[in-house]
């Protein structure tokens, strides 16, 4: 009797045990490989305008598709396993815009990043230096002065910044200077990312379709709007991703800067492309569960 006492207990006790490993299993396959996190998160998107500033980090993805939209191409794909769209949006404001609204509506990202060239406004900064974007503001919205007939024009009189997303819509004449922050986490995940063909500093970058080359012109923009650099899109991505409450920064590689002489360089694009797509996958790994 006491023989087939302890045979139960034994038996039990096994049952139990093997239930108990069949639990940790369990637990352990429910468990999701850092693979299958990277593969939960929403792309982040990185917009640049042309080929030079945009086919270098699409030409690094894996897994990659295209897919054209308009006259908009975008290259869907992984980095290093993480989920990312490269946006080539073509020049302008109006283009990056419309780039930027389709992207969000089609691919829900869970950041963008408009990167690429720019011309140098703050003479103490240099080509392959890199801005990142804490404002981003558009230097092309402004009132000028009344002038008569004959009374002639001076750019320089410009001073009424115009602003185009003004909170109170009613005001026909909205008369202010609209700056766009950059996202703190992606301000952040910059920082954290090595670079070392030149200086990363935060600035503010101004967006205009305009091609700026009056020194006078530049030091006005550079003193009144605290300009670093100056470019054709990042202001207007910054505007409708703001409405549609998607993270965003600017970053933006010095190729010339006529302040201080700066040259053309062609490479900077290129320098400016690896160094996003490290900032990209900083941002992302900050987003996975800890």
């Amino acid at each position: 009797m006491q023989f087939k006492y302890s045979l139960g207990v034994i038996s039990l006790c096994s049952a139990l045990f093997l239930v108990g490993c069949n639990d940790d299993n369990s637990s352990a396959s429910q468990t999701p490989t850092v693979q299958e996190q990277k593969q939960k998160l929403q792309p982040i998107i990185i917009q640049g305008a042309l080929p030079v500033e945009s086919e270098r980090m699409a030409s690094k993805l894996e897994n990659k598709t295209i897919e054209t939209v308009g006259g908009w191409t975008f290259w869907k794909g992984t980095y290093n396993g993480y989920p990312m769209i490269i946006s080539k949006t073509r020049m302008g404001m109006s283009n990056s815009a419309a780039a930027t609204a389709l992207a969000i509506e089609r691919y829900k990202p869970i950041a963008i990043i408009n990167q690429g060239t720019s011309g140098g406004h703050d003479p103490d900064l240099h080509v392959y230096d890199i801005v990142l974007g804490k404002y981003t503001t558009n230097i092309g919205a402004f009132r000028t002065p009344k002038q008569p007939v004959g009374g002639g024009s001076n750019s320089l009189t410009w001073v009424e910044a115009f602003d185009v997303l003004p909170t109170d819509e009613s005001d026909p004449e909205p008369i202010a200077i609209r700056k766009f922050e950059g996202d703190q986490e992606l301000l952040m995940a910059a920082h954290k990312v090595r670079y070392d063909k030149g200086d990363v500093v935060e600035g503010t970058i101004g967006s205009a379709d305009v091609w700026n080359n009056e020194l006078d012109r530049i030091q006005f923009f550079h003193q009144r709007y605290g300009t670093s650099v100056e470019e054709m899109e990042a202001a207007s991505v910054a505007q409708i991703a703001s409405q549609f409450n998607v993270p965003f920064l600017g970053i933006r590689i010095l190729s010339n800067n006529i302040t201080n002489n700066g040259a053309y360089d062609p490479g900077t694009g290129e320098a400016c492309q690896e160094y996003v797509l490290n900032v990209a996958e900083e941002y992302m790994k900050s987003k996975l569960p800890k």
